[in-house]
């Protein structure tokens, strides 16, 4: 189509012609917002139904940026990558795999007493129950009477559940093939070296691009594997004290409470209050004064105080500090996405977005909306920096 001296556009073979009319600048802000919403729904969609095989992945992965340092570190030493992958990860599922054989025995004890110490609790707590003994029974008269309002002749279909010894064999065979996956291939992460890096780099063409996604990888993979390190070794510290103080109290299991304080402490403030309802509810049962069991939960919120508050903020810094609303979003979606193991990971990877979203002008405000509450003087320092590099650009 050309367009002559007049202004009229005119087809290559001069007939006059009319200037396809473009979509106003709203109706195409609104097309985008629209493709992006769909593709995040089949986003969400595919994780969710995706997920034996997506979450080992990520798993791999993040197991892979938390050993690489070791790795690195091992072969300026003249150790190959592939064997002190090879190490790391036997090492990883020896430490993980004899922990489980040696609590199994209490865990499997605590399952099967797991009635009595219900009603041990329910005893002990029994003088809590009083105000609440009538609203029970009357719920109780309420569904005896829907059950007798029912008509004559009905009769009741009830699907017959799967046994619990059904369910437990189905699960471990799912979480072994989790881990399974997990490990090979975080194993095969570890020895290919930067192999994956150098495909990255190589999948763009213009020097400054290359430059910017060796920065972005690099970036993230010094953030995150220092994160997880940091944070898997403050938590078995953070294990170990709550053992062994549970111990000197007389608790039973010791071990056990210490393993889980330090499996759900990667849960930011939801482990550390499941940590202390349990060993709550153990210590009602296991002491006979009130005053004495509460001290074991009392020493819990104190050892998860000083770790939440003075250990983790000096060890980790306050750089990849995450606003708390974002930390319970993340929690939550990814809890009811993956299960337990989503929440385990959902910091990690909000770490990642927080770091990616740091790297692009366009996604600034996100990586703004991810950051903890900075104070005055730190704001203006970004703010200097921040102009300092437009000026730079400019």
């Amino acid at each position: 189509m050309i367009t002559d001296s007049e202004g009229s556009a005119t087809t290559p073979n001069g007939d006059a012609g009319t200037v396809a009319p473009q979509p106003p600048r709203d109706e195409t802000k609104l097309i985008r917002m629209l493709l992006a919403g769909i593709f995040i729904l089949t986003g969400i969609y595919a994780l969710y139904f995706a997920r034996d095989f997506v979450m080992p992945v990520v798993l791999a992965f993040l197991l892979a940026l938390m050993l690489t340092p070791i790795v690195r570190f091992l072969k300026k030493r003249g150790m190959p990558e592939a064997l002190s992958a090879t190490l790391l990860v036997l090492l990883s599922v020896g430490a993980i795999g004899s922990a489980g054989y040696f609590l199994s025995g209490p865990v499997v004890q605590l399952a099967n007493d797991a009635p009595a110490i219900g009603r041990r609790i329910t005893a002990r707590l029994s003088e809590l129950r009083h105000p609440f003994e009538k609203f029970v029974e009357a719920s109780h008269q309420v569904e005896k009477v829907t059950e007798t309002a029912q008509e004559p002749g009905v009769q009741r279909v009830v699907l017959a559940q799967p046994g619990i010894i059904s369910q437990a064999a189905g699960n471990l065979l799912s979480g072994a093939t989790t881990a399974a996956i997990t490990f090979v291939l975080s194993l095969f992460l570890l020895a290919s070296g930067t192999m994956f890096y150098e495909k990255i780099v190589q999948s763009f063409t213009r020097l400054s691009e290359k430059k910017r996604a060796l920065r972005i990888v690099y970036d993230v993979e010094r953030e995150i594997s220092r994160y997880l390190l940091t944070v898997a070794i403050i938590n078995a510290g953070l294990g170990v004290v709550i053992a062994l103080g549970l111990w000197a109290l007389g608790m039973p299991n010791p071990a056990v409470w210490g393993v889980a304080a330090a499996a759900l402490n990667f849960l930011p403030y939801v482990g550390a209050l499941a940590t202390v309802l349990l060993v709550a509810a153990m210590s009602l049962i296991s002491f006979d004064t009130l005053s004495y069991a509460l001290l074991a939960p009392a020493f819990v919120v104190m050892c998860n105080i000083i770790e939440g508050q003075l250990v983790t903020p000096l060890v980790v810094g306050r750089r990849l500090e995450i606003n708390a609303v974002a930390i319970f979003i993340a929690v939550a979606f990814w809890s009811w996405l993956w299960g337990f193991v989503g929440a385990l990971i959902a910091v990690p990877l909000l770490v990642i977005v927080k770091v990616f979203c740091d790297h692009f002008d366009s996604w600034s405000n996100v990586g703004n909306f991810l950051s903890a509450h900075q104070g005055q003087e730190q704001a203006e320092i970004d703010a200097e920096t921040e102009a300092s590099r437009a000026g730079t650009t400019a």
